[in-house]
């Protein structure tokens, strides 16, 4: 549903400048002459503009699984002439202009650590991945995920060079690979979002949303944890994406089911998950979606047709505007919102912002691996995701 919002009124001010009647003394008494005439000036009136109406307010995200150059992307890479840009060739199949963001989960800390053999990396699943990459990276992904099982590969101060790095590429980051870590478990990001005016006009502007992430390969996080999720979900839109569950299966087990469906009864608005490297069944789980697992997007694995496909969740958020008399509040916030040490949540907290009334919807590509390069899926791959292994997405009641 789409709406318009009211545009405030501006206040004009009209001044002027009034000449008054002079009195002059002279000599040994006073003598009354007339007031020199001195000519009024009027300031000339303020410019104005009428701000036009919003029609609406949307953002169109695309939400990709794993994603990785570190191990044998970064071999081929080195062989290839595209050299760094290598493992990005084929994402302009994928039409990025038509999207508003990029959201990914990044499996593997980039450091300035020495790179270890491939064959190294493949005996002890110790992954390091170049930030010689991340110039062409920025030119696609918006804000990753950091929230796994091998974002600790480096230890803690790889974990952080990782998120200084991707956010002085442009890269926003949320997530860590200890869910019990508060301070970095969620993150505020401001997304690009576009404002259609009733004149047919537009505007990109920006605002912001709650991501969540959570790494629970090996184990489930506290009740906290998960808890915490909703003093976001009080204020923004909330996306968890958490990181479990047992790997090359195409459907989760008990165990992660309840844990996925625990973050929505906490407030997640949505749940996309990943870890598999398979893509896995989803549901509407109290009107909102869960997808247990997203598949890879760009690895390096190419065993079979499970870990080369993926699913790319298109998601788009549709605002009524006519329900947000302060929507320039949150503009104004969201331009706050783009560091990974921010108090967005404090600042919506104290000027009282209450969630904005966001519609959600879902469509899905699907993504192809295969031959070493990432690329959009034909349409037989897109129906084997939506009705095999990847279930039937489902846009929430």
């Amino acid at each position: 549903m789409y709406g318009v919002i009211q545009s405030r009124a501006a206040r004009i001010g009209l001044g002027f400048i009034v000449g008054l009647p002079l009195v002059t003394l002279f000599g040994w008494w006073t003598i009354s002459r007339p007031a020199t005439p001195v000519a009024l000036k009027s300031s000339p009136l303020p410019s104005f503009t009428p701000t036009p109406q919003a029609e609406m307010v949307t953002s169109k995200l695309l939400v990709m699984g794993d994603v990785f150059w570190g191990r044998y992307v970064h071999d081929w890479s080195m062989a290839s002439p595209l050299k760094y840009g290598y493992p990005f060739a084929g994402l302009a199949s994928f039409d990025r202009p038509a999207y508003d963001a990029w959201i990914a989960n990044m499996e593997c800390p980039v450091t300035t650590n020495p790179l270890a053999s491939s064959a190294a990396q493949e005996a002890t699943l110790t992954f390091n991945c170049s930030p010689n990459y991340l110039p062409e990276a920025a030119k696609w992904f918006s804000a990753m995920s950091l929230a796994n099982n091998h974002t600790d590969n480096q230890r803690a101060a790889g974990w952080r060079q990782t998120a200084d790095l991707l956010g002085s590429a442009g890269i926003q980051t949320f997530g860590h690979y200890d869910p019990e870590v508060a301070s970095d478990r969620c993150n505020i990001l401001s997304l690009p979002a576009q404002i259609t005016f009733i004149d047919g006009a537009s505007k990109t502007v920006k605002l912001p949303t709650a991501w969540c992430g959570y790494n629970a390969v090996f184990k489930i996080p506290s009740a906290s944890a998960i808890t915490d999720i909703g003093r976001y979900a009080e204020r923004f839109v909330t996306i968890a994406m958490p990181h479990a569950g047992t790997e090359y299966r195409d459907a989760p087990d008990q165990l992660k089911t309840t844990f996925y469906r625990g973050l929505i009864d906490a407030g997640a608005d949505a749940v996309i998950g990943g870890h598999p490297h398979w893509v896995q069944t989803s549901e509407a789980y109290q009107g909102k979606l869960i997808l247990y697992s997203l598949g890879n997007f760009l690895f390096d694995q190419q065993a079979n047709r499970e870990v080369t496909r993926g699913v790319a969740l298109q998601v788009t958020l549709a605002l009524d505007a006519t329900a947000v008399p302060d929507l320039d509040k949150w503009l104004a916030l969201a331009e706050s919102c783009e560091t990974y040490t921010d108090n967005c949540l404090t600042q919506a907290a104290s000027q009282n912002l209450t969630k904005l009334p966001f519609k959600i919807s879902y469509g899905i590509l699907s993504s192809d691996d295969s031959g070493r390069q990432v690329r959009a899926g034909d349409a037989a791959l897109t129906a084997a995701v939506r009705t095999g292994s990847a279930g039937q997405i489902r846009s929430p009641n």
